[in-house]
């Protein structure tokens, strides 16, 4: 295999379409390389020897329906990138599959470092790390204090019982790619059913934010935020309890899961709910149910990528262990609840 020409990339037809849509903007041959990192949808590096960017599209193969929709993601960095909140600029969104065998869409390359272990943050000292992870609580908050009827995003959701609907789509996504027996996963279920919370004022939601879901730069500030596919309107809550269950170390020796909670100097879960609070205002006190539902909604997307795995239908390294994580998010979202 070419390693200029990753599978799912066919860069004559991506040249022919860019030349026609955006004349000028590619001036030599392109090239293309498969970021790693991802486990859901594709991202590649482009280059033309002068410019970069990179191209999102869905993963090869087995794909949920609503799980990789480019066209939300796209028209949410369009709508976010003249605001506060950092995106990447939007070039190119394309629904036509004939170019690449699914809909997909170009954005500008933003340089900077998707922090995914402890390992890699340690370089950085405890000082700069705590500082990093602290400005990720800080831009969530710019994100959820963005007017969405203000910026075009007024019907990007339906946040009138976002909540119920959200459990109800998981355990759909749950459903499509359950293959084998998961103890824990259907009680935790039920049990966030039956405790869910009144949600706040709706707020754009990014739906997977992380630290390696975000560019941070060489001046430790946040230069991007990434991977948008998950994003609605919606309760804001639901970004601040994925926060917090990926600040919890997972304990776990080579996990392909980002596992930065251990790295020294990282902000304990409570301090970074403290900080949302009182940035933001919101009443932060149901934070256990939505960090259990981050639980549950991990160990979900877990599986189906464990799914895809048994089938060969996935790109990259490290997707062999997957499987083995999934029970553990199980009991920790089981734990979060009976200790809330």
């Amino acid at each position: 295999m070419n390693p200029d020409h990753p599978p799912g990339l066919d860069l004559d037809r991506l040249r022919g379409l860019l030349d026609r849509e955006r004349p000028g903007l590619v001036d030599g041959p392109l090239s293309g390389r498969l970021i790693e990192g991802g486990r859901s949808n594709l991202t590649y590096e482009l280059s033309d020897g002068t410019s970069k960017w990179v191209v999102r599209r869905p993963p090869l193969g087995h794909v949920l329906a609503t799980a990789h929709d480019m066209k939300r993601e796209h028209r949410v960095i369009s709508a976010l990138h003249p605001t506060r909140v950092p995106v990447p600029r939007p070039v190119l969104l394309c629904e036509d599959e004939e170019v690449l065998g699914a809909p997909f869409y170009v954005m500008e390359f933003v340089a900077g470092t998707p922090y995914r272990t402890a390992e890699q943050l340690a370089p950085l000292g405890p000082e700069r790390t705590r500082g990093a992870v602290l400005s990720l609580v800080d831009t969530l908050v710019e994100l959820h204090a963005v007017d969405p009827a203000e910026v075009g995003l007024a019907d990007f959701g339906r946040p009138e019982g976002f909540l119920d609907r959200q459990l109800r789509r998981w355990g759909k996504q749950l459903d499509a790619s359950r293959n084998r027996d998961l103890a824990g996963i259907d009680e935790l279920h039920a049990s966030l059913g039956r405790a869910l919370p009144a949600s706040p004022a709706p707020a754009v939601v990014h739906g997977d934010y992380r630290l390696d879901n975000v560019l941070i730069g060489d001046d430790d500030r946040i230069e991007a935020i990434l991977d948008w596919e998950m994003s609605t309107l919606g309760d804001p809550l639901t970004d601040l309890g994925l926060l917090v269950m990926y600040s919890i170390p997972l304990g776990l020796p080579n996990s392909p899961i980002s596992t930065t909670a251990s790295a020294a100097g990282h902000p304990a879960p409570a301090e970074l709910v403290e900080r949302y609070a009182a940035r933001s205002g919101r009443d932060v006190a149901a934070v256990s149910w939505y960090t259990a539902f981050a639980w549950f909604k991990l160990a979900v997307i877990l599986e189906g990528i464990h799914y895809r795995y048994t089938l060969g239908q996935t790109v990259g390294r490290g997707f062999d262990h997957i499987g083995d994580l999934v029970p553990v998010f199980i009991d920790h979202g089981l734990n979060t609840l009976q200790e809330g």
